[in-house]
């Protein structure tokens, strides 16, 4: 039980991000119908965000597209090589379970999509000018801010052994 208790924040943000990512997919999955892009989206700031239904059998700007099944195993290897390096990659501390909790509770909501719908569904569809930024959900967002976050954290905390 002390093992787990030293994981706690890392386990509250798996499953916060995880229960927020479905909740939102569940929710753009019963009012939007898949494919609900461009006018037939629902405007929530006119011009610049809108919500959609978009399903994505790729990866981020849907590279992979098609490669579901590999892109969740290579999820479920990933998640495997967190757990068997977490001592290597400072898991207890508070600071790196942050960007883990959101890294990993990123990739979990994504593998469910892949293993319940056979893609990912993405709906959060912003607009900067002529631009169009890819369409992507909560579950990429907890995985950027904590592939982000970790990256930081491993700039300003070197292992010993690696400054040079």
């Amino acid at each position: 039980m002390q093992r787990l208790l030293a994981y706690r924040q890392l386990w509250a943000l798996i499953a916060t991000v995880f229960v927020f990512d479905q909740l939102t997919k569940y929710w753009v999955n019963a009012r939007l119908p898949l494919g609900s892009y461009g006018s037939s989206g629902l405007p929530v700031i006119p011009g610049f965000f809108n919500l959609v239904h978009v399903g994505n059998t790729g990866a981020a700007w849907s590279m992979f597209s098609g490669k579901s099944t590999g892109l969740a195993l290579l999820a479920g290897a990933t998640l495997l090589a967190i757990f068997f390096w977490r001592r290597q990659l400072g898991l207890r501390q508070a600071s790196v379970q942050f960007s883990f909790g959101l890294l990993c509770g990123g990739i979990i909501g994504n593998l469910v999509d892949r293993l319940v719908h056979g893609h990912v569904i993405d709906f959060i569809d912003l607009h900067f000018g002529n631009y169009t930024y890819p369409t992507f959900n909560v579950a990429d967002s907890g995985i950027c801010v904590g592939v982000f976050w970790y990256v930081l954290w491993s700039l300003r905390h070197p292992t010993p052994g690696d400054e040079r």
